[in-house]
């Protein structure tokens, strides 16, 4: 089993030699190997790959010209693991009759390459055996791989290739297959295009999950292989009497005209491609690798350009960032769904209070917002009237907070879990909530709820027990970009709470503690464990209590302002979350962004309400869909 990880790897042709080709889609949690040979920034993806190398049956991997990173991981392996095999193929990073000549003679010498390491160890593939491919001269170029001849001569080869007859049959049934229906997408179904570096299996299974129809995959290995394999056959190499150089030829051909990556000379094409399906396309995921830097120049141009919606994301491939890649994604398709629907439909900024003029059932819903610090949940009423609310910690196990609440909140409303007529969940543990009829996004949750306490708002706050996000809006309440920082307890609740406890104060009395400050003080460092050091210092230093909770507070209002920016600060400005509960945190936040904060009574509710406003809408008593 021999991996590749470019798609401009010569698989099928590699699969004729006999090589059985895996796709490498690492999924590991932690990189051992990759931190005692290679440097903490190398590129996420390079890291996970050594990983995979290191722990899975792999005989080899054929790895191409790509970046530095992935030299380096070729030098890395062949140190490691000698006896296996690992090739580096040069890809010309031009187009034309030159190049392809120079790539169909390396990819002959990367086919001859594998099948002499086949033989060497023992692995000779019997469905090839008759065909002589146990020679380790078979299939090889009669010319030396040199530039001169590549021009001179593209199709020189040696007369009757059987590699290059099996590599005509394989296309010839891969294009059938190919040919076969596609299963129906509906109508109504969004169309994303996934853009950028390699990206996790996953974030396709979560499109196929949502219904969503992926119009376009332009990363590192996507595009469609089937209409790659087509050219191949239609350039004519399906005519048995086509030579195998010329089989071989058009298939080099084929793989160098793919929409460009953006290693290549001219990457042109992919402006172009996406050119074509403007007005057509709801929207844009734009995937990167943590530390890899290749295809932030496109980023740039599509968000300057403002042709698409566009959602940046960034991993690490660890099943540790699947939740935070899932939060962003869903909440940016249900952006995308809103936009689509008909204006009726669409959020409002309504009043609280419900228009009178309809005669209905009573009817109870209910939204729980399952965060990692706290669980909260409303009951409200067809009128939007909120009957009851409840906070509790969350704890070690989301179910389990999530049935105290419930109980929690029932009692207090005074009625039955009969009576609720739909419940929707949100935060990071919506999925976890069993009682939940839907989930929502907290980004959306927040949105609608933040609407509920303040018509007027167009930028939301939200600093929770271990994440922050901003949220923009329009005039309509529609989410037109959101922010969050969630790889770092940062400036959240978590840090708070870290730096109350080496302060040998209650999170509660750090508020009233900093708006007593006499003296600026400065924490440079928004890492929770360096803060905490440097708080410690602070102490050591016999500095006040007051100063050093308010220079806390202004490194918490550094890092919100920074987020801020990147969504853009409209007024009104509204504070969601448990944080807005302290005082000197939202002073230290308008002293920063120079912006009033609107507050309700109990922001750490507001994504709960906002689940609420959801759960009337799936019943049809929402005020939006009965004006």
């Amino acid at each position: 089993m021999i991996g590749y990880v470019c798609k401009y790897t010569p698989i099928e042709w590699l699969e004729a030699a006999g090589a059985q080709m895996v796709r490498i889609d690492p999924r590991v949690t932690a990189f051992p190997e990759a931190d005692v040979c290679m440097h903490p920034n190398m590129c996420a993806y390079v890291k996970s790959v050594l990983e995979v190398m290191a722990h899975e049956d792999y005989e080899g991997l054929v790895l191409t010209t790509c970046c530095d990173s992935v030299r380096r991981l070729y030098d890395v392996l062949k140190e490691r693991w000698p006896d296996r095999f690992f090739y580096l193929l040069d890809v010309p990073r031009k187009v034309n009759d030159f190049s392809t000549g120079l790539y169909r003679q390396r990819i002959q010498a990367l086919v001859d390459a594998w099948i002499r390491w086949r033989n060497s160890h023992g692995q000779p593939d019997t469905d090839t055996a008759d065909d002589g491919l146990d020679s380790p001269s078979c299939g090889r170029a009669a010319a030396p791989v040199s530039a001169a001849n590549a021009y001179e001569n593209p199709v020189q080869e040696t007369a009757g290739d059987p590699v290059a007859e099996r590599l005509r049959e394989k296309l010839t049934r891969l294009r059938a297959e190919a040919a076969l229906t596609p299963p129906p997408v509906p109508e109504a179904a969004l169309q994303i295009g996934l853009v950028g570096a390699r990206c996790p299996h996953s974030l396709r299974t979560l499109f196929e999950e949502k219904g969503v129809r992926l119009s376009f995959d332009l990363t590192c290995t996507g595009g469609t292989r089937a209409v790659l394999l087509a050219q191949v056959l239609d350039s004519g190499v399906e005519d048995a009497t086509i030579s195998p150089g010329q089989i071989t030829y058009a298939y080099a051909a084929a793989l160098l005209n793919q929409l460009p990556c953006m290693r290549m000379v001219d990457a042109t094409g992919r402006g172009r491609y996406l050119d074509a399906f403007e007005g057509r396309l709801d929207g844009i995921v734009y995937h990167t690798v943590k530390f890899c830097d290749i295809y932030s120049f496109e980023y740039a141009r599509l968000h300057r350009e403002d042709r698409f919606p566009l959602l940046a994301i960034d991993t690490d491939l660890t099943p540790q960032c699947e939740g935070q890649v899932r939060t962003r994604v869903e909440a940016f398709l249900e952006s995308l769904q809103a936009r689509k629907a008909a204006p009726s439909a669409r959020r409002s900024a309504s009043s609280t209070h419900y228009p009178g003029g309809i005669t209905m059932n009573k009817i109870y819903v209910m939204g729980v917002d399952s965060g990692s610090t706290s669980t909260g949940a409303v009951i409200m009423n067809e009128k939007k009237e909120i009957l009851a609310d409840a906070v509790i910690r969350t704890g070690a196990k989301t179910s389990e907070s999530a049935s105290r609440v419930l109980e929690a909140v029932l009692a207090s409303a005074g009625i039955a879990r009969e009576d609720l007529n739909c419940i929707v969940s949100t935060g990071y543990g919506r999925v976890s909530i069993p009682y939940a009829d839907r989930n929502v996004t907290e980004i959306s949750c927040h949105a609608k709820g933040a609407l509920y306490f303040f018509p007027e708002v167009r930028t939301i706050l939200d600093i929770g027990g271990q994440d922050s996000k901003t949220i923009r809006l329009d005039g309509t309440g529609e989410i037109l970009d959101f922010a969050m920082n969630d790889k770092c307890a940062a400036g959240t609740g978590r840090f708070l709470e870290a730096m109350a406890r080496t302060l040998e104060c209650g999170i509660e009395d750090l508020g009233p503690l900093s708006i007593q400050s006499q003296k600026e003080i400065e924490i440079s460092s928004m890492c929770t464990v360096f803060a905490e050091s440097e708080v410690i210092s602070l102490i050591a230093r016999n500095e006040e209590k007051t100063d050093i909770a308010a220079g806390v507070h202004r490194a918490i209002a550094s890092k919100a302002s920074s987020l801020l920016r990147r969504v853009g600060i409209l007024p009104e400005l509204m504070m969601t979350g448990g944080v807005a509960r302290n005082p000197g945190v939202v002073q230290a936040i308008e002293e920063k962004t120079g912006c009033r904060i609107l507050l309700c009574d109990k922001p750490d509710i507001v994504g709960a309400v906002g689940a609420a406003l959801f759960a009337l809408e799936a019943t049809g008593a929402s005020s939006d869909n009965n004006a």
